[in-house]
């Protein structure tokens, strides 16, 4: 009668793990210069859908609000208000800061919408880039 072995050899096991380790090495850091786009691309999205509520506030006003608290409060008082534009509260930027709003924009642009980036400071480059709304449309 043969006598059958059950799991893995300890040689094996440190096979295993020095495969993973090497591939851990060699992804990882791709992986985490991808979550840099990923907040980026999140940043662009969520400035999108302020565009949207932006828009659908100007539809029902005529104006665009002075502020982003616009559109989640009558803050205007106007009768014509219909919201909350944005139903969840005014969202903060994948890097926990708040989007800037400027009205009116500059370069003849009706408003300016903005995240300064990961630093959370005006300018930089890469992940601390700022998101500015008209270069993203």
């Amino acid at each position: 009668m043969s006598h059958k072995q059950q799991g893995f050899s300890l040689m094996e096991l440190l096979i295993v793990m020095v495969i993973l380790g090497m591939l851990a090495a060699i992804v990882g850091p791709t992986l985490f210069k991808q979550l840099g786009k990923a907040e980026t691309k999140t940043a662009i999205t969520q400035m999108s859908l302020f565009e949207t509520a932006l828009d659908t506030y100007r539809l029902d006003i005529f104006k665009y609000p002075k502020s982003l608290e616009g559109l989640v409060k009558n803050i205007s008082n106007d009768p014509r208000w219909d919201g909350p534009y944005l139903t969840k509260g005014l969202p903060k930027d994948p890097w926990g800061n708040m989007y800037q709003y400027k009205k009116p924009g500059s370069d003849g642009r009706k408003y300016d919408l903005y995240s300064f980036g990961a630093d959370g400071q005006e300018g930089g480059e890469k992940d601390n880039a700022d998101i500015l709304n008209w270069q993203n449309s």
